[in-house]
């Protein structure tokens, strides 16, 4: 029996290694779309510095727009746009689009090349702004929240966007496990999991971890 387990074991290592796109959520797409978004992923696997998220949660999230058909999404915190890839092209097989914020202009000129080099563009609305100031005056509505920006804001964000969030829509934050980053993270950890209508998890599969928060 345990020789049988090393077996299966190893064939599940070995199928990753031939196809490290196999853990991901299914959903039919564009064939060209998704030969031209892993070609660029693959491209710069080793690349994404300056606040991007890793592969590991750019997959987490890609997982969970297609898991529950997620249309209508937010990013809070662009960077230059690794996470808003992985963002579009789960959106591109739901027929969604994203708005992406983000104050830095550097930043924000290589996330605009970086979504046309992955050909996710016509999916993403990318804004050179102040986050403070644009999403509380965005209308909404949206099924797909993820805040990536000032840690110390995340309650903010949260509470300027939760109305706007439909019924069974998703609120996701980055780095919700490095405390050390303020006490912004834990201030908006304790609120949402204080709300009765939102369920709460986080995901520890990297080491900044992802909470995860369903609107009931």
């Amino acid at each position: 029996m345990k020789k049988r387990k090393t077996h299966i074991l190893a064939f599940i290592i070995f199928s990753l290694l031939l196809d490290p796109y196999s853990g991901f959520s299914q959903n039919e797409g564009d064939p060209v779309i998704d030969k031209k978004v892993r070609a660029f992923l693959e491209k710069n696997n080793n690349k994404w510095r300056d606040m991007n998220v890793p592969r590991s949660d750019g997959q987490l999230l890609y997982n969970l727009i297609i898991e529950n058909n997620y249309t209508k999404a937010l990013e809070i915190g662009t960077s230059t746009g690794h996470s808003g890839v992985w963002i579009a092209w789960a959106l591109s097989k739901t027929g969604g689009k994203l708005i992406t914020i983000d104050i830095d202009e550097s930043r924000h000129k290589e996330a605009l090349s970086n979504f046309k080099e992955a050909g996710v563009s016509e999916y993403i609305d990318a804004r050179l702004a102040d986050a403070h100031k644009l999403v509380p005056e965005l209308k909404g509505p949206f099924d797909f929240v993820f805040s990536d920006a000032d840690k110390n804001w995340y309650k903010n964000y949260f509470i300027d966007v939760i109305d706007k969030l439909d019924k069974g829509g998703c609120f996701t934050a980055h780095n919700v496990l490095n405390t050390w980053q303020g006490s912004g993270i834990k201030e908006f950890l304790d609120y949402v999991e204080s709300l009765p209508y939102m369920k709460t998890t986080i995901d520890k599969g990297s080491s900044s971890g992802v909470s995860i928060s369903f609107k009931q």
